[in-house]
């Protein structure tokens, strides 16, 4: 769990410190008036994808069974949802993670978004079955499916 909170903390400062969490530097790459954001995307891109290409070859869960990784398919909802999630962050000049950066900062403004996000989450799931059939969206699951 330290393990945890201690990388929690080394990603939340890294977010900060490359402006990933401020909303002048998200309008200009909303605005398409800066490269600095899309080079910072593109940086994690390239090193998440061999990291997961190697977690999926040569990963172990605790229990010593491999790590199984899926392409999560596209449905009626990927498209409005992603919509729907980018016109909140170029609004917020935030996403979940930089959210909680934010509020760390100290930025009281960042309320708004928390607000906002927790209850488009929660609206989501009261409608989810309504949504479900109109989008053809798959079953919610819960838990990891390992017993």
């Amino acid at each position: 769990m330290a393990l945890v909170f201690v990388l929690s903390v080394a990603f939340g400062f890294l977010l900060s410190r490359s402006g990933a969490a401020d909303f002048d530097v998200i309008q200009q790459m909303f605005l398409f008036e800066s490269p600095h954001m899309y080079g910072l995307l593109a940086v994690g891109v390239g090193l998440t994808a061999p990291g997961l290409w190697l977690l999926g070859r040569y990963g172990r869960t605790l229990t010593g069974q491999p790590i199984q990784l899926s392409a999560k398919p596209l449905h009626g909802g990927s498209l409005p949802g992603g919509l729907l999630f980018g016109v909140g962050w170029a609004m917020t000049g935030m996403c979940p993670g930089p959210i909680l950066v934010t509020l760390g900062e100290g930025k009281a403004f960042a309320l708004a978004a928390l607000a906002g996000a927790i209850a488009g989450t929660w609206l989501f799931g009261a409608n989810y079955v309504r949504i479900q059939r109109v989008l053809k969206l798959p079953n919610l699951t819960t838990g990891t499916g390992a017993g």
